[in-house]
């Protein structure tokens, strides 16, 4: 039987093996920081688009709607609505249009 022999390397070798296990944790170490706050600061710039595009996407909706509130007819319409009339113009209120309806309607619903 022969006798087995340690093949334990030097100890110059496992030291230079640690010292660059080492080195790579603290360079890995290093780097953790900086790539966690990219990966964050990448994830909030994408939050951030996405409201940017909603709220463009609102604010084009609220430009259409003003541009169309401002137009000479839907001041009109709105001024008719709140009752306001024209120069020259005369007003008469009409009540009891509903009871009139419910009176006047025939099987077809036509009012005739």
């Amino acid at each position: 039987m022969a006798a087995r022999t340690s093949r334990r390397p030097p100890t110059a070798a496992l030291v230079r093996r640690w010292l660059a296990v080492g080195l790579v944790a603290l360079i890995g170490f290093a780097y953790y920081h900086p790539l966690r706050t990219w990966l964050e600061t990448r994830h909030e710039l994408s939050t951030r688009r996405t409201e940017v595009a909603q709220l463009s996407a609102a604010k084009r909706e609220l430009q259409r709607r003003l541009n169309s509130s401002t137009s000479a007819d839907a001041l009109a319409r709105e001024a008719r609505r709140l009752g306001y009339i024209l120069p020259g113009e005369h007003l008469f209120i009409v009540k009891g249009i509903q009871a009139w309806r419910r009176n006047h309607i025939t099987i077809d619903g036509d009012g005739k």
